[in-house]
């Protein structure tokens, strides 16, 4: 299994990068971060659509896309597991999540989603997010192999 996380935004360095790179160094699985610049650009559709336009470019071909978006589905991690176990048993290779910029994601990228999701109902930091998905994948690589990290 390959997760690509494709994020608008840089995390360059300090605690958000460390706990990103914590889980993502424990996962089995190989895992890319591709960040990109935020279009600084003032009209919020535009700019959506200009960043949607540059993340498409970088999703693997027959990835299944998760977007990350307020209006998601909230799942459990044994739920998400689930999920993605049974891409797994499809003979999926690859998972790609999107994490949008300051202005959310574009329509286009929710209606090419396999799954939008949701981290509950709150908000939060964008570079948080990375360290976020990277300690549910690990997890969700821990509970499908059977390893006690998750406690229900």
């Amino acid at each position: 299994m390959r997760i690509t996380i494709l994020a608008v935004g840089k995390i360059r360095h300090g605690i958000f990068n460390q706990l990103y790179e914590h889980y993502a160094s424990r996962l089995r699985w190989e895992v890319i971060l591709h960040e990109i610049e935020p279009i600084s650009q003032k009209n919020p559709h535009k700019r959506r659509k200009d960043e949607a336009i540059r993340l498409l470019t970088l999703v693997p071909e027959k990835a299944q896309i998760i977007t990350l978006d307020e209006s998601g589905k909230i799942k459990s991690s044994r739920e998400l597991a689930s999920w993605v176990g049974s891409r797994i048993e499809e003979g999926i290779k690859d998972i790609c999540l999107i994490i949008g910029g300051a202005q959310g994601l574009d329509p286009n990228i929710l209606y090419k989603s396999h799954l939008i999701l949701a981290l509950g109902r709150a908000t939060w930091p964008h570079l948080l997010v990375r360290g976020m998905i990277a300690e549910q994948f690990y997890r969700i690589q821990q509970i499908l192999s059977g390893h006690p990290y998750h406690k229900d």
